[in-house]
């Protein structure tokens, strides 16, 4: 037994120093990376924090995409879809609390709190309505509650495989692991686990390398946030608030992927959206072969339908 307890000691002494020296590493890598985090687009106070608001392009139509839950660099995520876009629209990027280069506040998430933030910041940034949403995945959810809620803000929804209320029905949040891969990023031990940090968005887009750079740096500082994990923690009771209200009988177009990447089969998680589009007048639905993220790999596709879209359904 004193051996067994002898190496015991040894290994958790040998767990600890490692704990250690990967925490000291990441604290040396972060200030390092800290020069590469200034925002591309504007920072505007909202509840006394900072939101970031990225937006390029001219045009009588706005279009607003809204990142999937725990993209860490929305900005960077959809520039392979807009940087197609911005020559006949305007496109706006909203970050939200916890994400890109916004600011991780600890609070609660619910469809409401979360949509006066992106409301306020829009308006804070001279952004006025009316808006054609383009959400990804959960944002989704906030993206159809904006639409119920004020509808005159809201000339249509592009959805980029994004969830419908059905999808968390059933859904099971893993608020553990997001804890647990929350402690990892605080501590480093992301840095130390190859290619986690290498997105879609890098491997399948059309970053730049100083882009992927940019884009690694906000993944070692915004990854499972605890913003993020609030927002997940919320999401059932936010998707159960937009199923009990009216479908927005508004055009509407939805990409739809493979569901790679969704935790859902492919029927599965496509039927979600066609069950959904159909109660929708006029709703449109587009399959797409790809994982989730159809925007780093059918940007090419999706920014011609969506300017077919926009130009039979908008103007």
């Amino acid at each position: 037994m004193k051996k067994i307890k002898k190496v015991i000691l040894i290994i958790l002494g040998i767990l600890i120093i490692s704990l250690c020296l990967i925490y000291i590493n990441h604290r040396i890598q972060l200030k390092k990376e800290s020069e590469l985090l200034m925002p591309p687009g504007q920072l505007v106070e909202v509840d006394g924090h900072n939101m970031s608001i990225y937006s390029e392009g001219t045009g009588d139509q706005t279009l607003i995409f809204m990142s999937g839950g725990g993209t860490c660099s929305p900005i960077f995520d959809f520039k392979s879809l807009y940087s197609l876009l911005n020559d006949k629209y305007r496109v706006v990027v909203v970050e939200k609390f916890g994400y890109g280069f916004s600011d991780i506040v600890d609070q609660e998430r619910d469809i409401s709190s979360i949509l006066d933030n992106t409301r306020t910041a829009l308006k804070s940034a001279g952004i006025e309505a009316p808006y054609i949403l383009c959400p990804h995945s959960m944002s989704g959810i906030e993206a159809l509650y904006w639409a119920q809620q004020y509808p005159e803000e809201i000339s249509a929804i592009i959805g980029l495989d994004m969830s419908v209320p059905q999808a968390y029905e059933n859904y099971k949040v893993k608020l553990p692991l997001l804890k647990l891969a929350g402690f990892a990023a605080n501590i480093g031990i992301t840095r130390i686990i190859p290619g986690l940090a290498e997105s879609d968005a890098i491997k399948h887009g059309t970053l730049t390398d100083e882009e992927k750079e940019i884009y690694r740096a906000i993944f070692y500082n915004r990854t499972a946030t605890p913003t993020m994990i609030n927002e997940a923690a919320n999401i059932k009771e936010n998707a159960r608030i937009v199923a009990v209200n009216e479908v927005p009988q508004i055009p509407i177009l939805l990409f739809t992927s493979d569901g790679d990447g969704t935790g859902y089969e492919k029927e599965t998680w496509q039927n979600f959206q066609r069950n959904y589009v159909e109660k929708v007048e006029g709703g449109i639905i587009i399959e797409l072969d790809c994982p989730h993220y159809v925007h780093d790999y059918e940007y090419e596709l999706i920014s011609k339908k969506i300017i077919e879209f926009i130009s039979n359904k908008c103007e």
